[in-house]
This record gives C-alpha cells, structure tokens and sequence, in this order.
C-alpha cells in the first residue's frame, strides 16, 4: 500500500460524495439569486473549501457583491461587509482600543473593541478604492488569522475568508494593491459580463416583485470538515512535478524558462502560487467526487492562482499581450509526459461511477 491509499480513510469515500451532493445543492441555491458567472461560482467555492482568499475582478454591475452575500447567506457563517472608501482608517477595519471608566471604582482600562474584521466571512466591497495603507491592515488578518492592536494579540473567528472585488485598475480612484497583498489571495477572478440570453434573464428577474430567497446549506463545523477532507486528498508526484513546471516556467531567471516568458514577463510566481495549484486541484477533484487529482485539475485553476503572480513587462504591454495569455501558453508549452491513469488504481475503483 503506497502513501496515497494510506490517506484514504474509511470515512472519505462516503464525505467525498456528500460533499459533492452539498456542492450542487450549494449551486442550485445560488442560481435562484445569481444568473450565470458559473466559473467564477465555481473558483469562490474550491477558494473557500481551500481556505483560501478571492479577489474578484469586473466592472461596476456585474453583481460581484451580490455573489459574496449570496454565497454566505448559504452558509451559517457570521458575514461582514465592509465599504472601502478613500477617507477609511486601518483602525475601521481591524478594530480600536478605548478608555473605559468603571463608574462606581473610577477606575480606567484599556477595553478593545473588535472591528468588523471579526467575522467569518468578510466581504471587502472595492478594495482597490481606498489607499495602500489602509489596505495594509488586511494583511496579518489574511495571513495570520490575527490582528494586534495595543501589542495585544486577537484571533479571528475560524474559519475565516476575506472574498474582496475591485475595479479595474485603469478606472479613477482606484489604488493598485502591492504585490504582497495581492499574493495573499489565493485566487484572482475575473467577473465578465453577460451573455444575451443571461442578461435578458437578469432584466426580468431583477424587475419583477418576487425576491427570491435562498436556503443554508452548510455550517461552519461542515466547512471545517471539508478542509480537512481537502488537505488529505492524495497528489501523485507527477502531478505535483506538472504543477512544479508551471510555476518555474513563469520564471525568467530559470534557464529553462520559455522564450516567450524571458521576452514578455519581467517577475513571476512565487512558491505560493505551487501551493496553492495543488490545494486548488484537491478542492476540485472532491467537489467533482474524486479523492484523487489530475492534471487536468491544475490546468483549470492555473489562471486564478497565476494571473496577478506573473507579472508582464512592456514589451507585452505594449503588444496587448495578457497575463491570462501567457498563461494560455504556458500550459501549452509545458508537455506533461506523465498519464493520469498513474493513479493509485485502488483511489480510481473506489471513486469510479
């Protein structure tokens, strides 16, 4: 028996398929509210299930906000919306100490009081509207699950997801998140706009007097569980070595970097961004009802893990070449010479429909 079967525990097979029944439940309840963006449903759920964090990207209207509530009122978590404007204060977000008087000793004490960053769900509504200092104060949250305020250290509520849009950043009064931030969210999502046939649905949805409502389907202690659940799905080393290759590729100091990544990109990923293509992969395989990956599973999630990683120079720039398009051909150039039937065998009989 290799690693991969010794993670597979006599429980897994049954979760795997309660949570794929949850997954589309989940989707069914969304859809009474949200009219398409399917994809971008898609990537928030294998975002949260990962414990990961979501920009999400699109121009005002394309109900990105609506999305984020939507999803919570789904889920029997705490949820917190917070408007970013450029007049708004680190303290704001992240909470403050005061003076309090105990009337009858008139003794004084410093008492916090937590901001709304203490949720489960923070909704950080047009994130790139306020300046980068403010935006700063999201960073040990993101990362560390803690604020300190007064050298005194506050854990945040578990789990805890912060799911930020922004407009696009040629838009005015809008702020370019650093780098570090921007590393911190697991996914980069684009919100794009409607097909016809979807936009005539919201036109006569969103004007008609019933307001549909949706139904909680997951607890906090569930979504715990599926974590869990995620973090022991098996990798097969050939997949982690694809998901190794695409990282470095992106990369212009490795002498095997492609060309056109040497001519377009002047920084690339990180060690993060392997991370999190294969907790990505894992979270899809068990939404899909497998406990094992493929290759096929990083290849869909590679764009949202790498597009504000890789970093295009002017040269690309200046050809209006994306960063969604060197993706593209990365993911061509990169022959994977390995086959997903390399899988345990027992994983693909116990999970095989």
């Amino acid at each position: 028996m290799n690693n991969e079967e010794r993670n597979l525990l006599p429980d897994d097979v049954a979760a795997v398929e309660r949570l794929k029944r949850t997954h589309e439940v989940i989707r069914r309840e969304l859809s009474k509210v949200i009219v398409g963006h399917d994809e971008a449903i898609e990537q928030l759920l294998i975002a949260i299930f990962s414990r990961g964090h979501c920009l999400l990207e699109g121009v005002p209207g394309l109900a990105k906000t609506l999305m984020v509530s939507t999803l919570a009122r789904t889920m029997r978590l705490d949820f917190r919306r917070i408007q970013f404007t450029p007049d708004l204060m680190p303290s704001d977000i992240t909470g403050t100490e005061v003076i309090q008087e105990d009337k009858a000793t008139g003794h004084r004490e410093f008492r916090f009081l937590p901001g709304p960053i203490f949720a489960n769900i923070i909704l950080a509504d047009e994130i790139n509207r306020t300046p980068p200092k403010t935006q700063a104060a999201m960073l040990e949250a993101m990362q560390e699950k803690q604020v300190t305020i007064g050298g005194k250290r506050h854990v945040l509520p578990c789990p805890f997801f912060v799911l930020a849009t922004q407009n696009p950043i040629e838009q005015e009064g809008t702020y370019t998140l650093p780098e570090a931030q921007q590393d911190r969210f697991m996914f980069k999502i684009f919100v794009k706009y409607p097909s016809y046939d979807e936009e005539y649905h919201i036109a006569s949805a969103t004007t008609a007097q019933d307001i549909p409502q949706v139904e909680e389907v997951i607890s906090s202690d569930e979504i715990l569980q599926i974590q869990e659940l995620v973090r022991r799905v098996p990798v097969s080393p050939h997949v982690i070595h694809y998901a190794l290759r695409l990282v470095r590729g992106t990369r212009v100091d490795q002498d095997n970097a492609p060309e056109f990544v040497k001519e377009w990109v002047s920084w690339g990923a990180g060690p993060r961004a392997m991370q999190f293509l294969l907790l990505g992969g894992k979270a899809r395989a068990v939404l899909d009802g497998r406990f094992f990956v493929t290759t096929d599973d990083i290849k869909a999630v590679a764009h949202p893990v790498l597009r504000h990683r890789v970093i295009n120079n002017f040269n690309a720039e200046s050809a209006g070449i994306s960063t969604d398009r060197v993706i593209d051909r990365l993911i061509q150039e990169i022959s994977d010479r390995h086959h997903d039937d390399e899988v345990a065998p027992s994983l693909r009989r116990a999970f095989a429909s």
